[in-house]
């Protein structure tokens, strides 16, 4: 399918495609095309879109390049903020002052700027504003779903940090922190793509000095929300080392358990060997009370270790 744009009293506008030759589009968005589709956009602009498998297969230095006075740009846009989130590869072309846009699935990105400009007046002024604009709504999502990330993130400092966890709060706290450290890595990896791509188009000298001035505007977005990454790359790393840590200290006191009970339980495991030997010359075997003495010093010699351990909190 794809969506045909005009401007209309300054707003963006929806069109029909049988109203492409009659009223100047700015921008056709094109979302998974069928050969058909192809067929009429390339017999009605004149246009060749590019195919998805090349969207895939360029090189990440060959994204950005100019050919028979056509502008061409690859670039990644953010589908969704949860744990699933990943990126599309959206295709940009420019030529005969209109903005076409090829990609495989529709993006919030492009949902979203399409209702503000179709309810904000001359938010757009030509296919030039319409493709810096949709970088501007990218850095924009981007900023939302780090904002998530953070929230997230307080949340599961809470956990980490307010009490002791156990092995199956452990995990569920590496999970949390696993699914941050994928969307922040997400988030970072847009934003880089979006500042090649705002800086090839700076360094064309395509903008007006206005379009320039908003580029220069997505740049210092782009370097705030960079320090915002980072610094969520540290706090990911100092809960999952946090984190970590609790569970050795879980492993540890096992460990702690389990060699508390075997210093304990070897005197009594000595004296019970001493004891079953049965010489001949043990005064116990002609004695009474031998095995119950036997059994009664067995018992004092657990006690007295436990009861020590106890008091230096060893079993605690």
């Amino acid at each position: 399918m794809f969506n045909i744009f005009t401007l209309e009293n300054g707003r963006l506008a929806r069109i029909q495609p049988e109203e492409a030759a009659s009223r100047k589009p700015i921008w056709v968005d094109i979302i998974a095309p069928s050969d058909e589709e192809r067929e009429w956009i390339a017999k009605t602009f004149a246009i060749v879109l590019p195919q998805p498998a090349h969207l895939r297969d360029i090189e990440a230095s060959a994204r950005f390049y100019e050919e028979d006075e056509e502008l061409h740009l690859r670039s990644d846009f953010l589908l969704g903020k949860e744990s699933h989130s990943r990126s599309v590869i959206v295709a940009f072309v420019l030529a005969h002052s209109v903005l076409f846009s090829v990609h495989d699935e529709d993006l919030p990105v492009f949902q979203r700027f399409r209702l503000r400009s179709h309810m904000q007046p001359d938010l757009v002024a030509d296919c030039h504003d319409v493709l810096i604009d949709l970088y501007g709504s990218d850095v924009e999502f981007s900023a939302d779903a780090l904002e998530e990330a953070y929230a997230d993130l307080g949340s599961t400092s809470g956990t980490v940090l307010n009490k002791t966890l156990s092995d199956k709060q452990a995990a569920s706290v590496l999970a949390n922190i696993a699914h941050a450290e994928h969307v922040n890595g997400r988030i970072r990896r847009n934003l880089m793509d979006t500042r090649r791509a705002i800086s090839f188009l700076m360094r064309g000298k395509l903008l007006t000095t206005e379009q320039m001035e908003e580029a220069r505007q997505i740049m210092q977005d782009i370097d705030s929300l960079d320090g915002h990454t980072a610094f969520l790359f540290d706090k990911i790393n100092f809960l999952m080392n946090t984190t970590v840590g609790f569970i050795n200290i879980n492993q540890n006191k096992i460990v702690r358990l389990f060699s508390v009970a075997a210093v304990a339980l070897l005197p009594p495991t000595l004296i019970a060997s001493v004891y079953g030997m049965n010489f001949k010359h043990m005064p116990e075997l002609e004695w009474a009370g031998g095995y119950p003495f036997a059994l009664s010093l067995m018992a004092l010699s657990v006690v007295v270790p436990f009861w020590m351990f106890y008091r230096k909190g060893w079993l605690k």
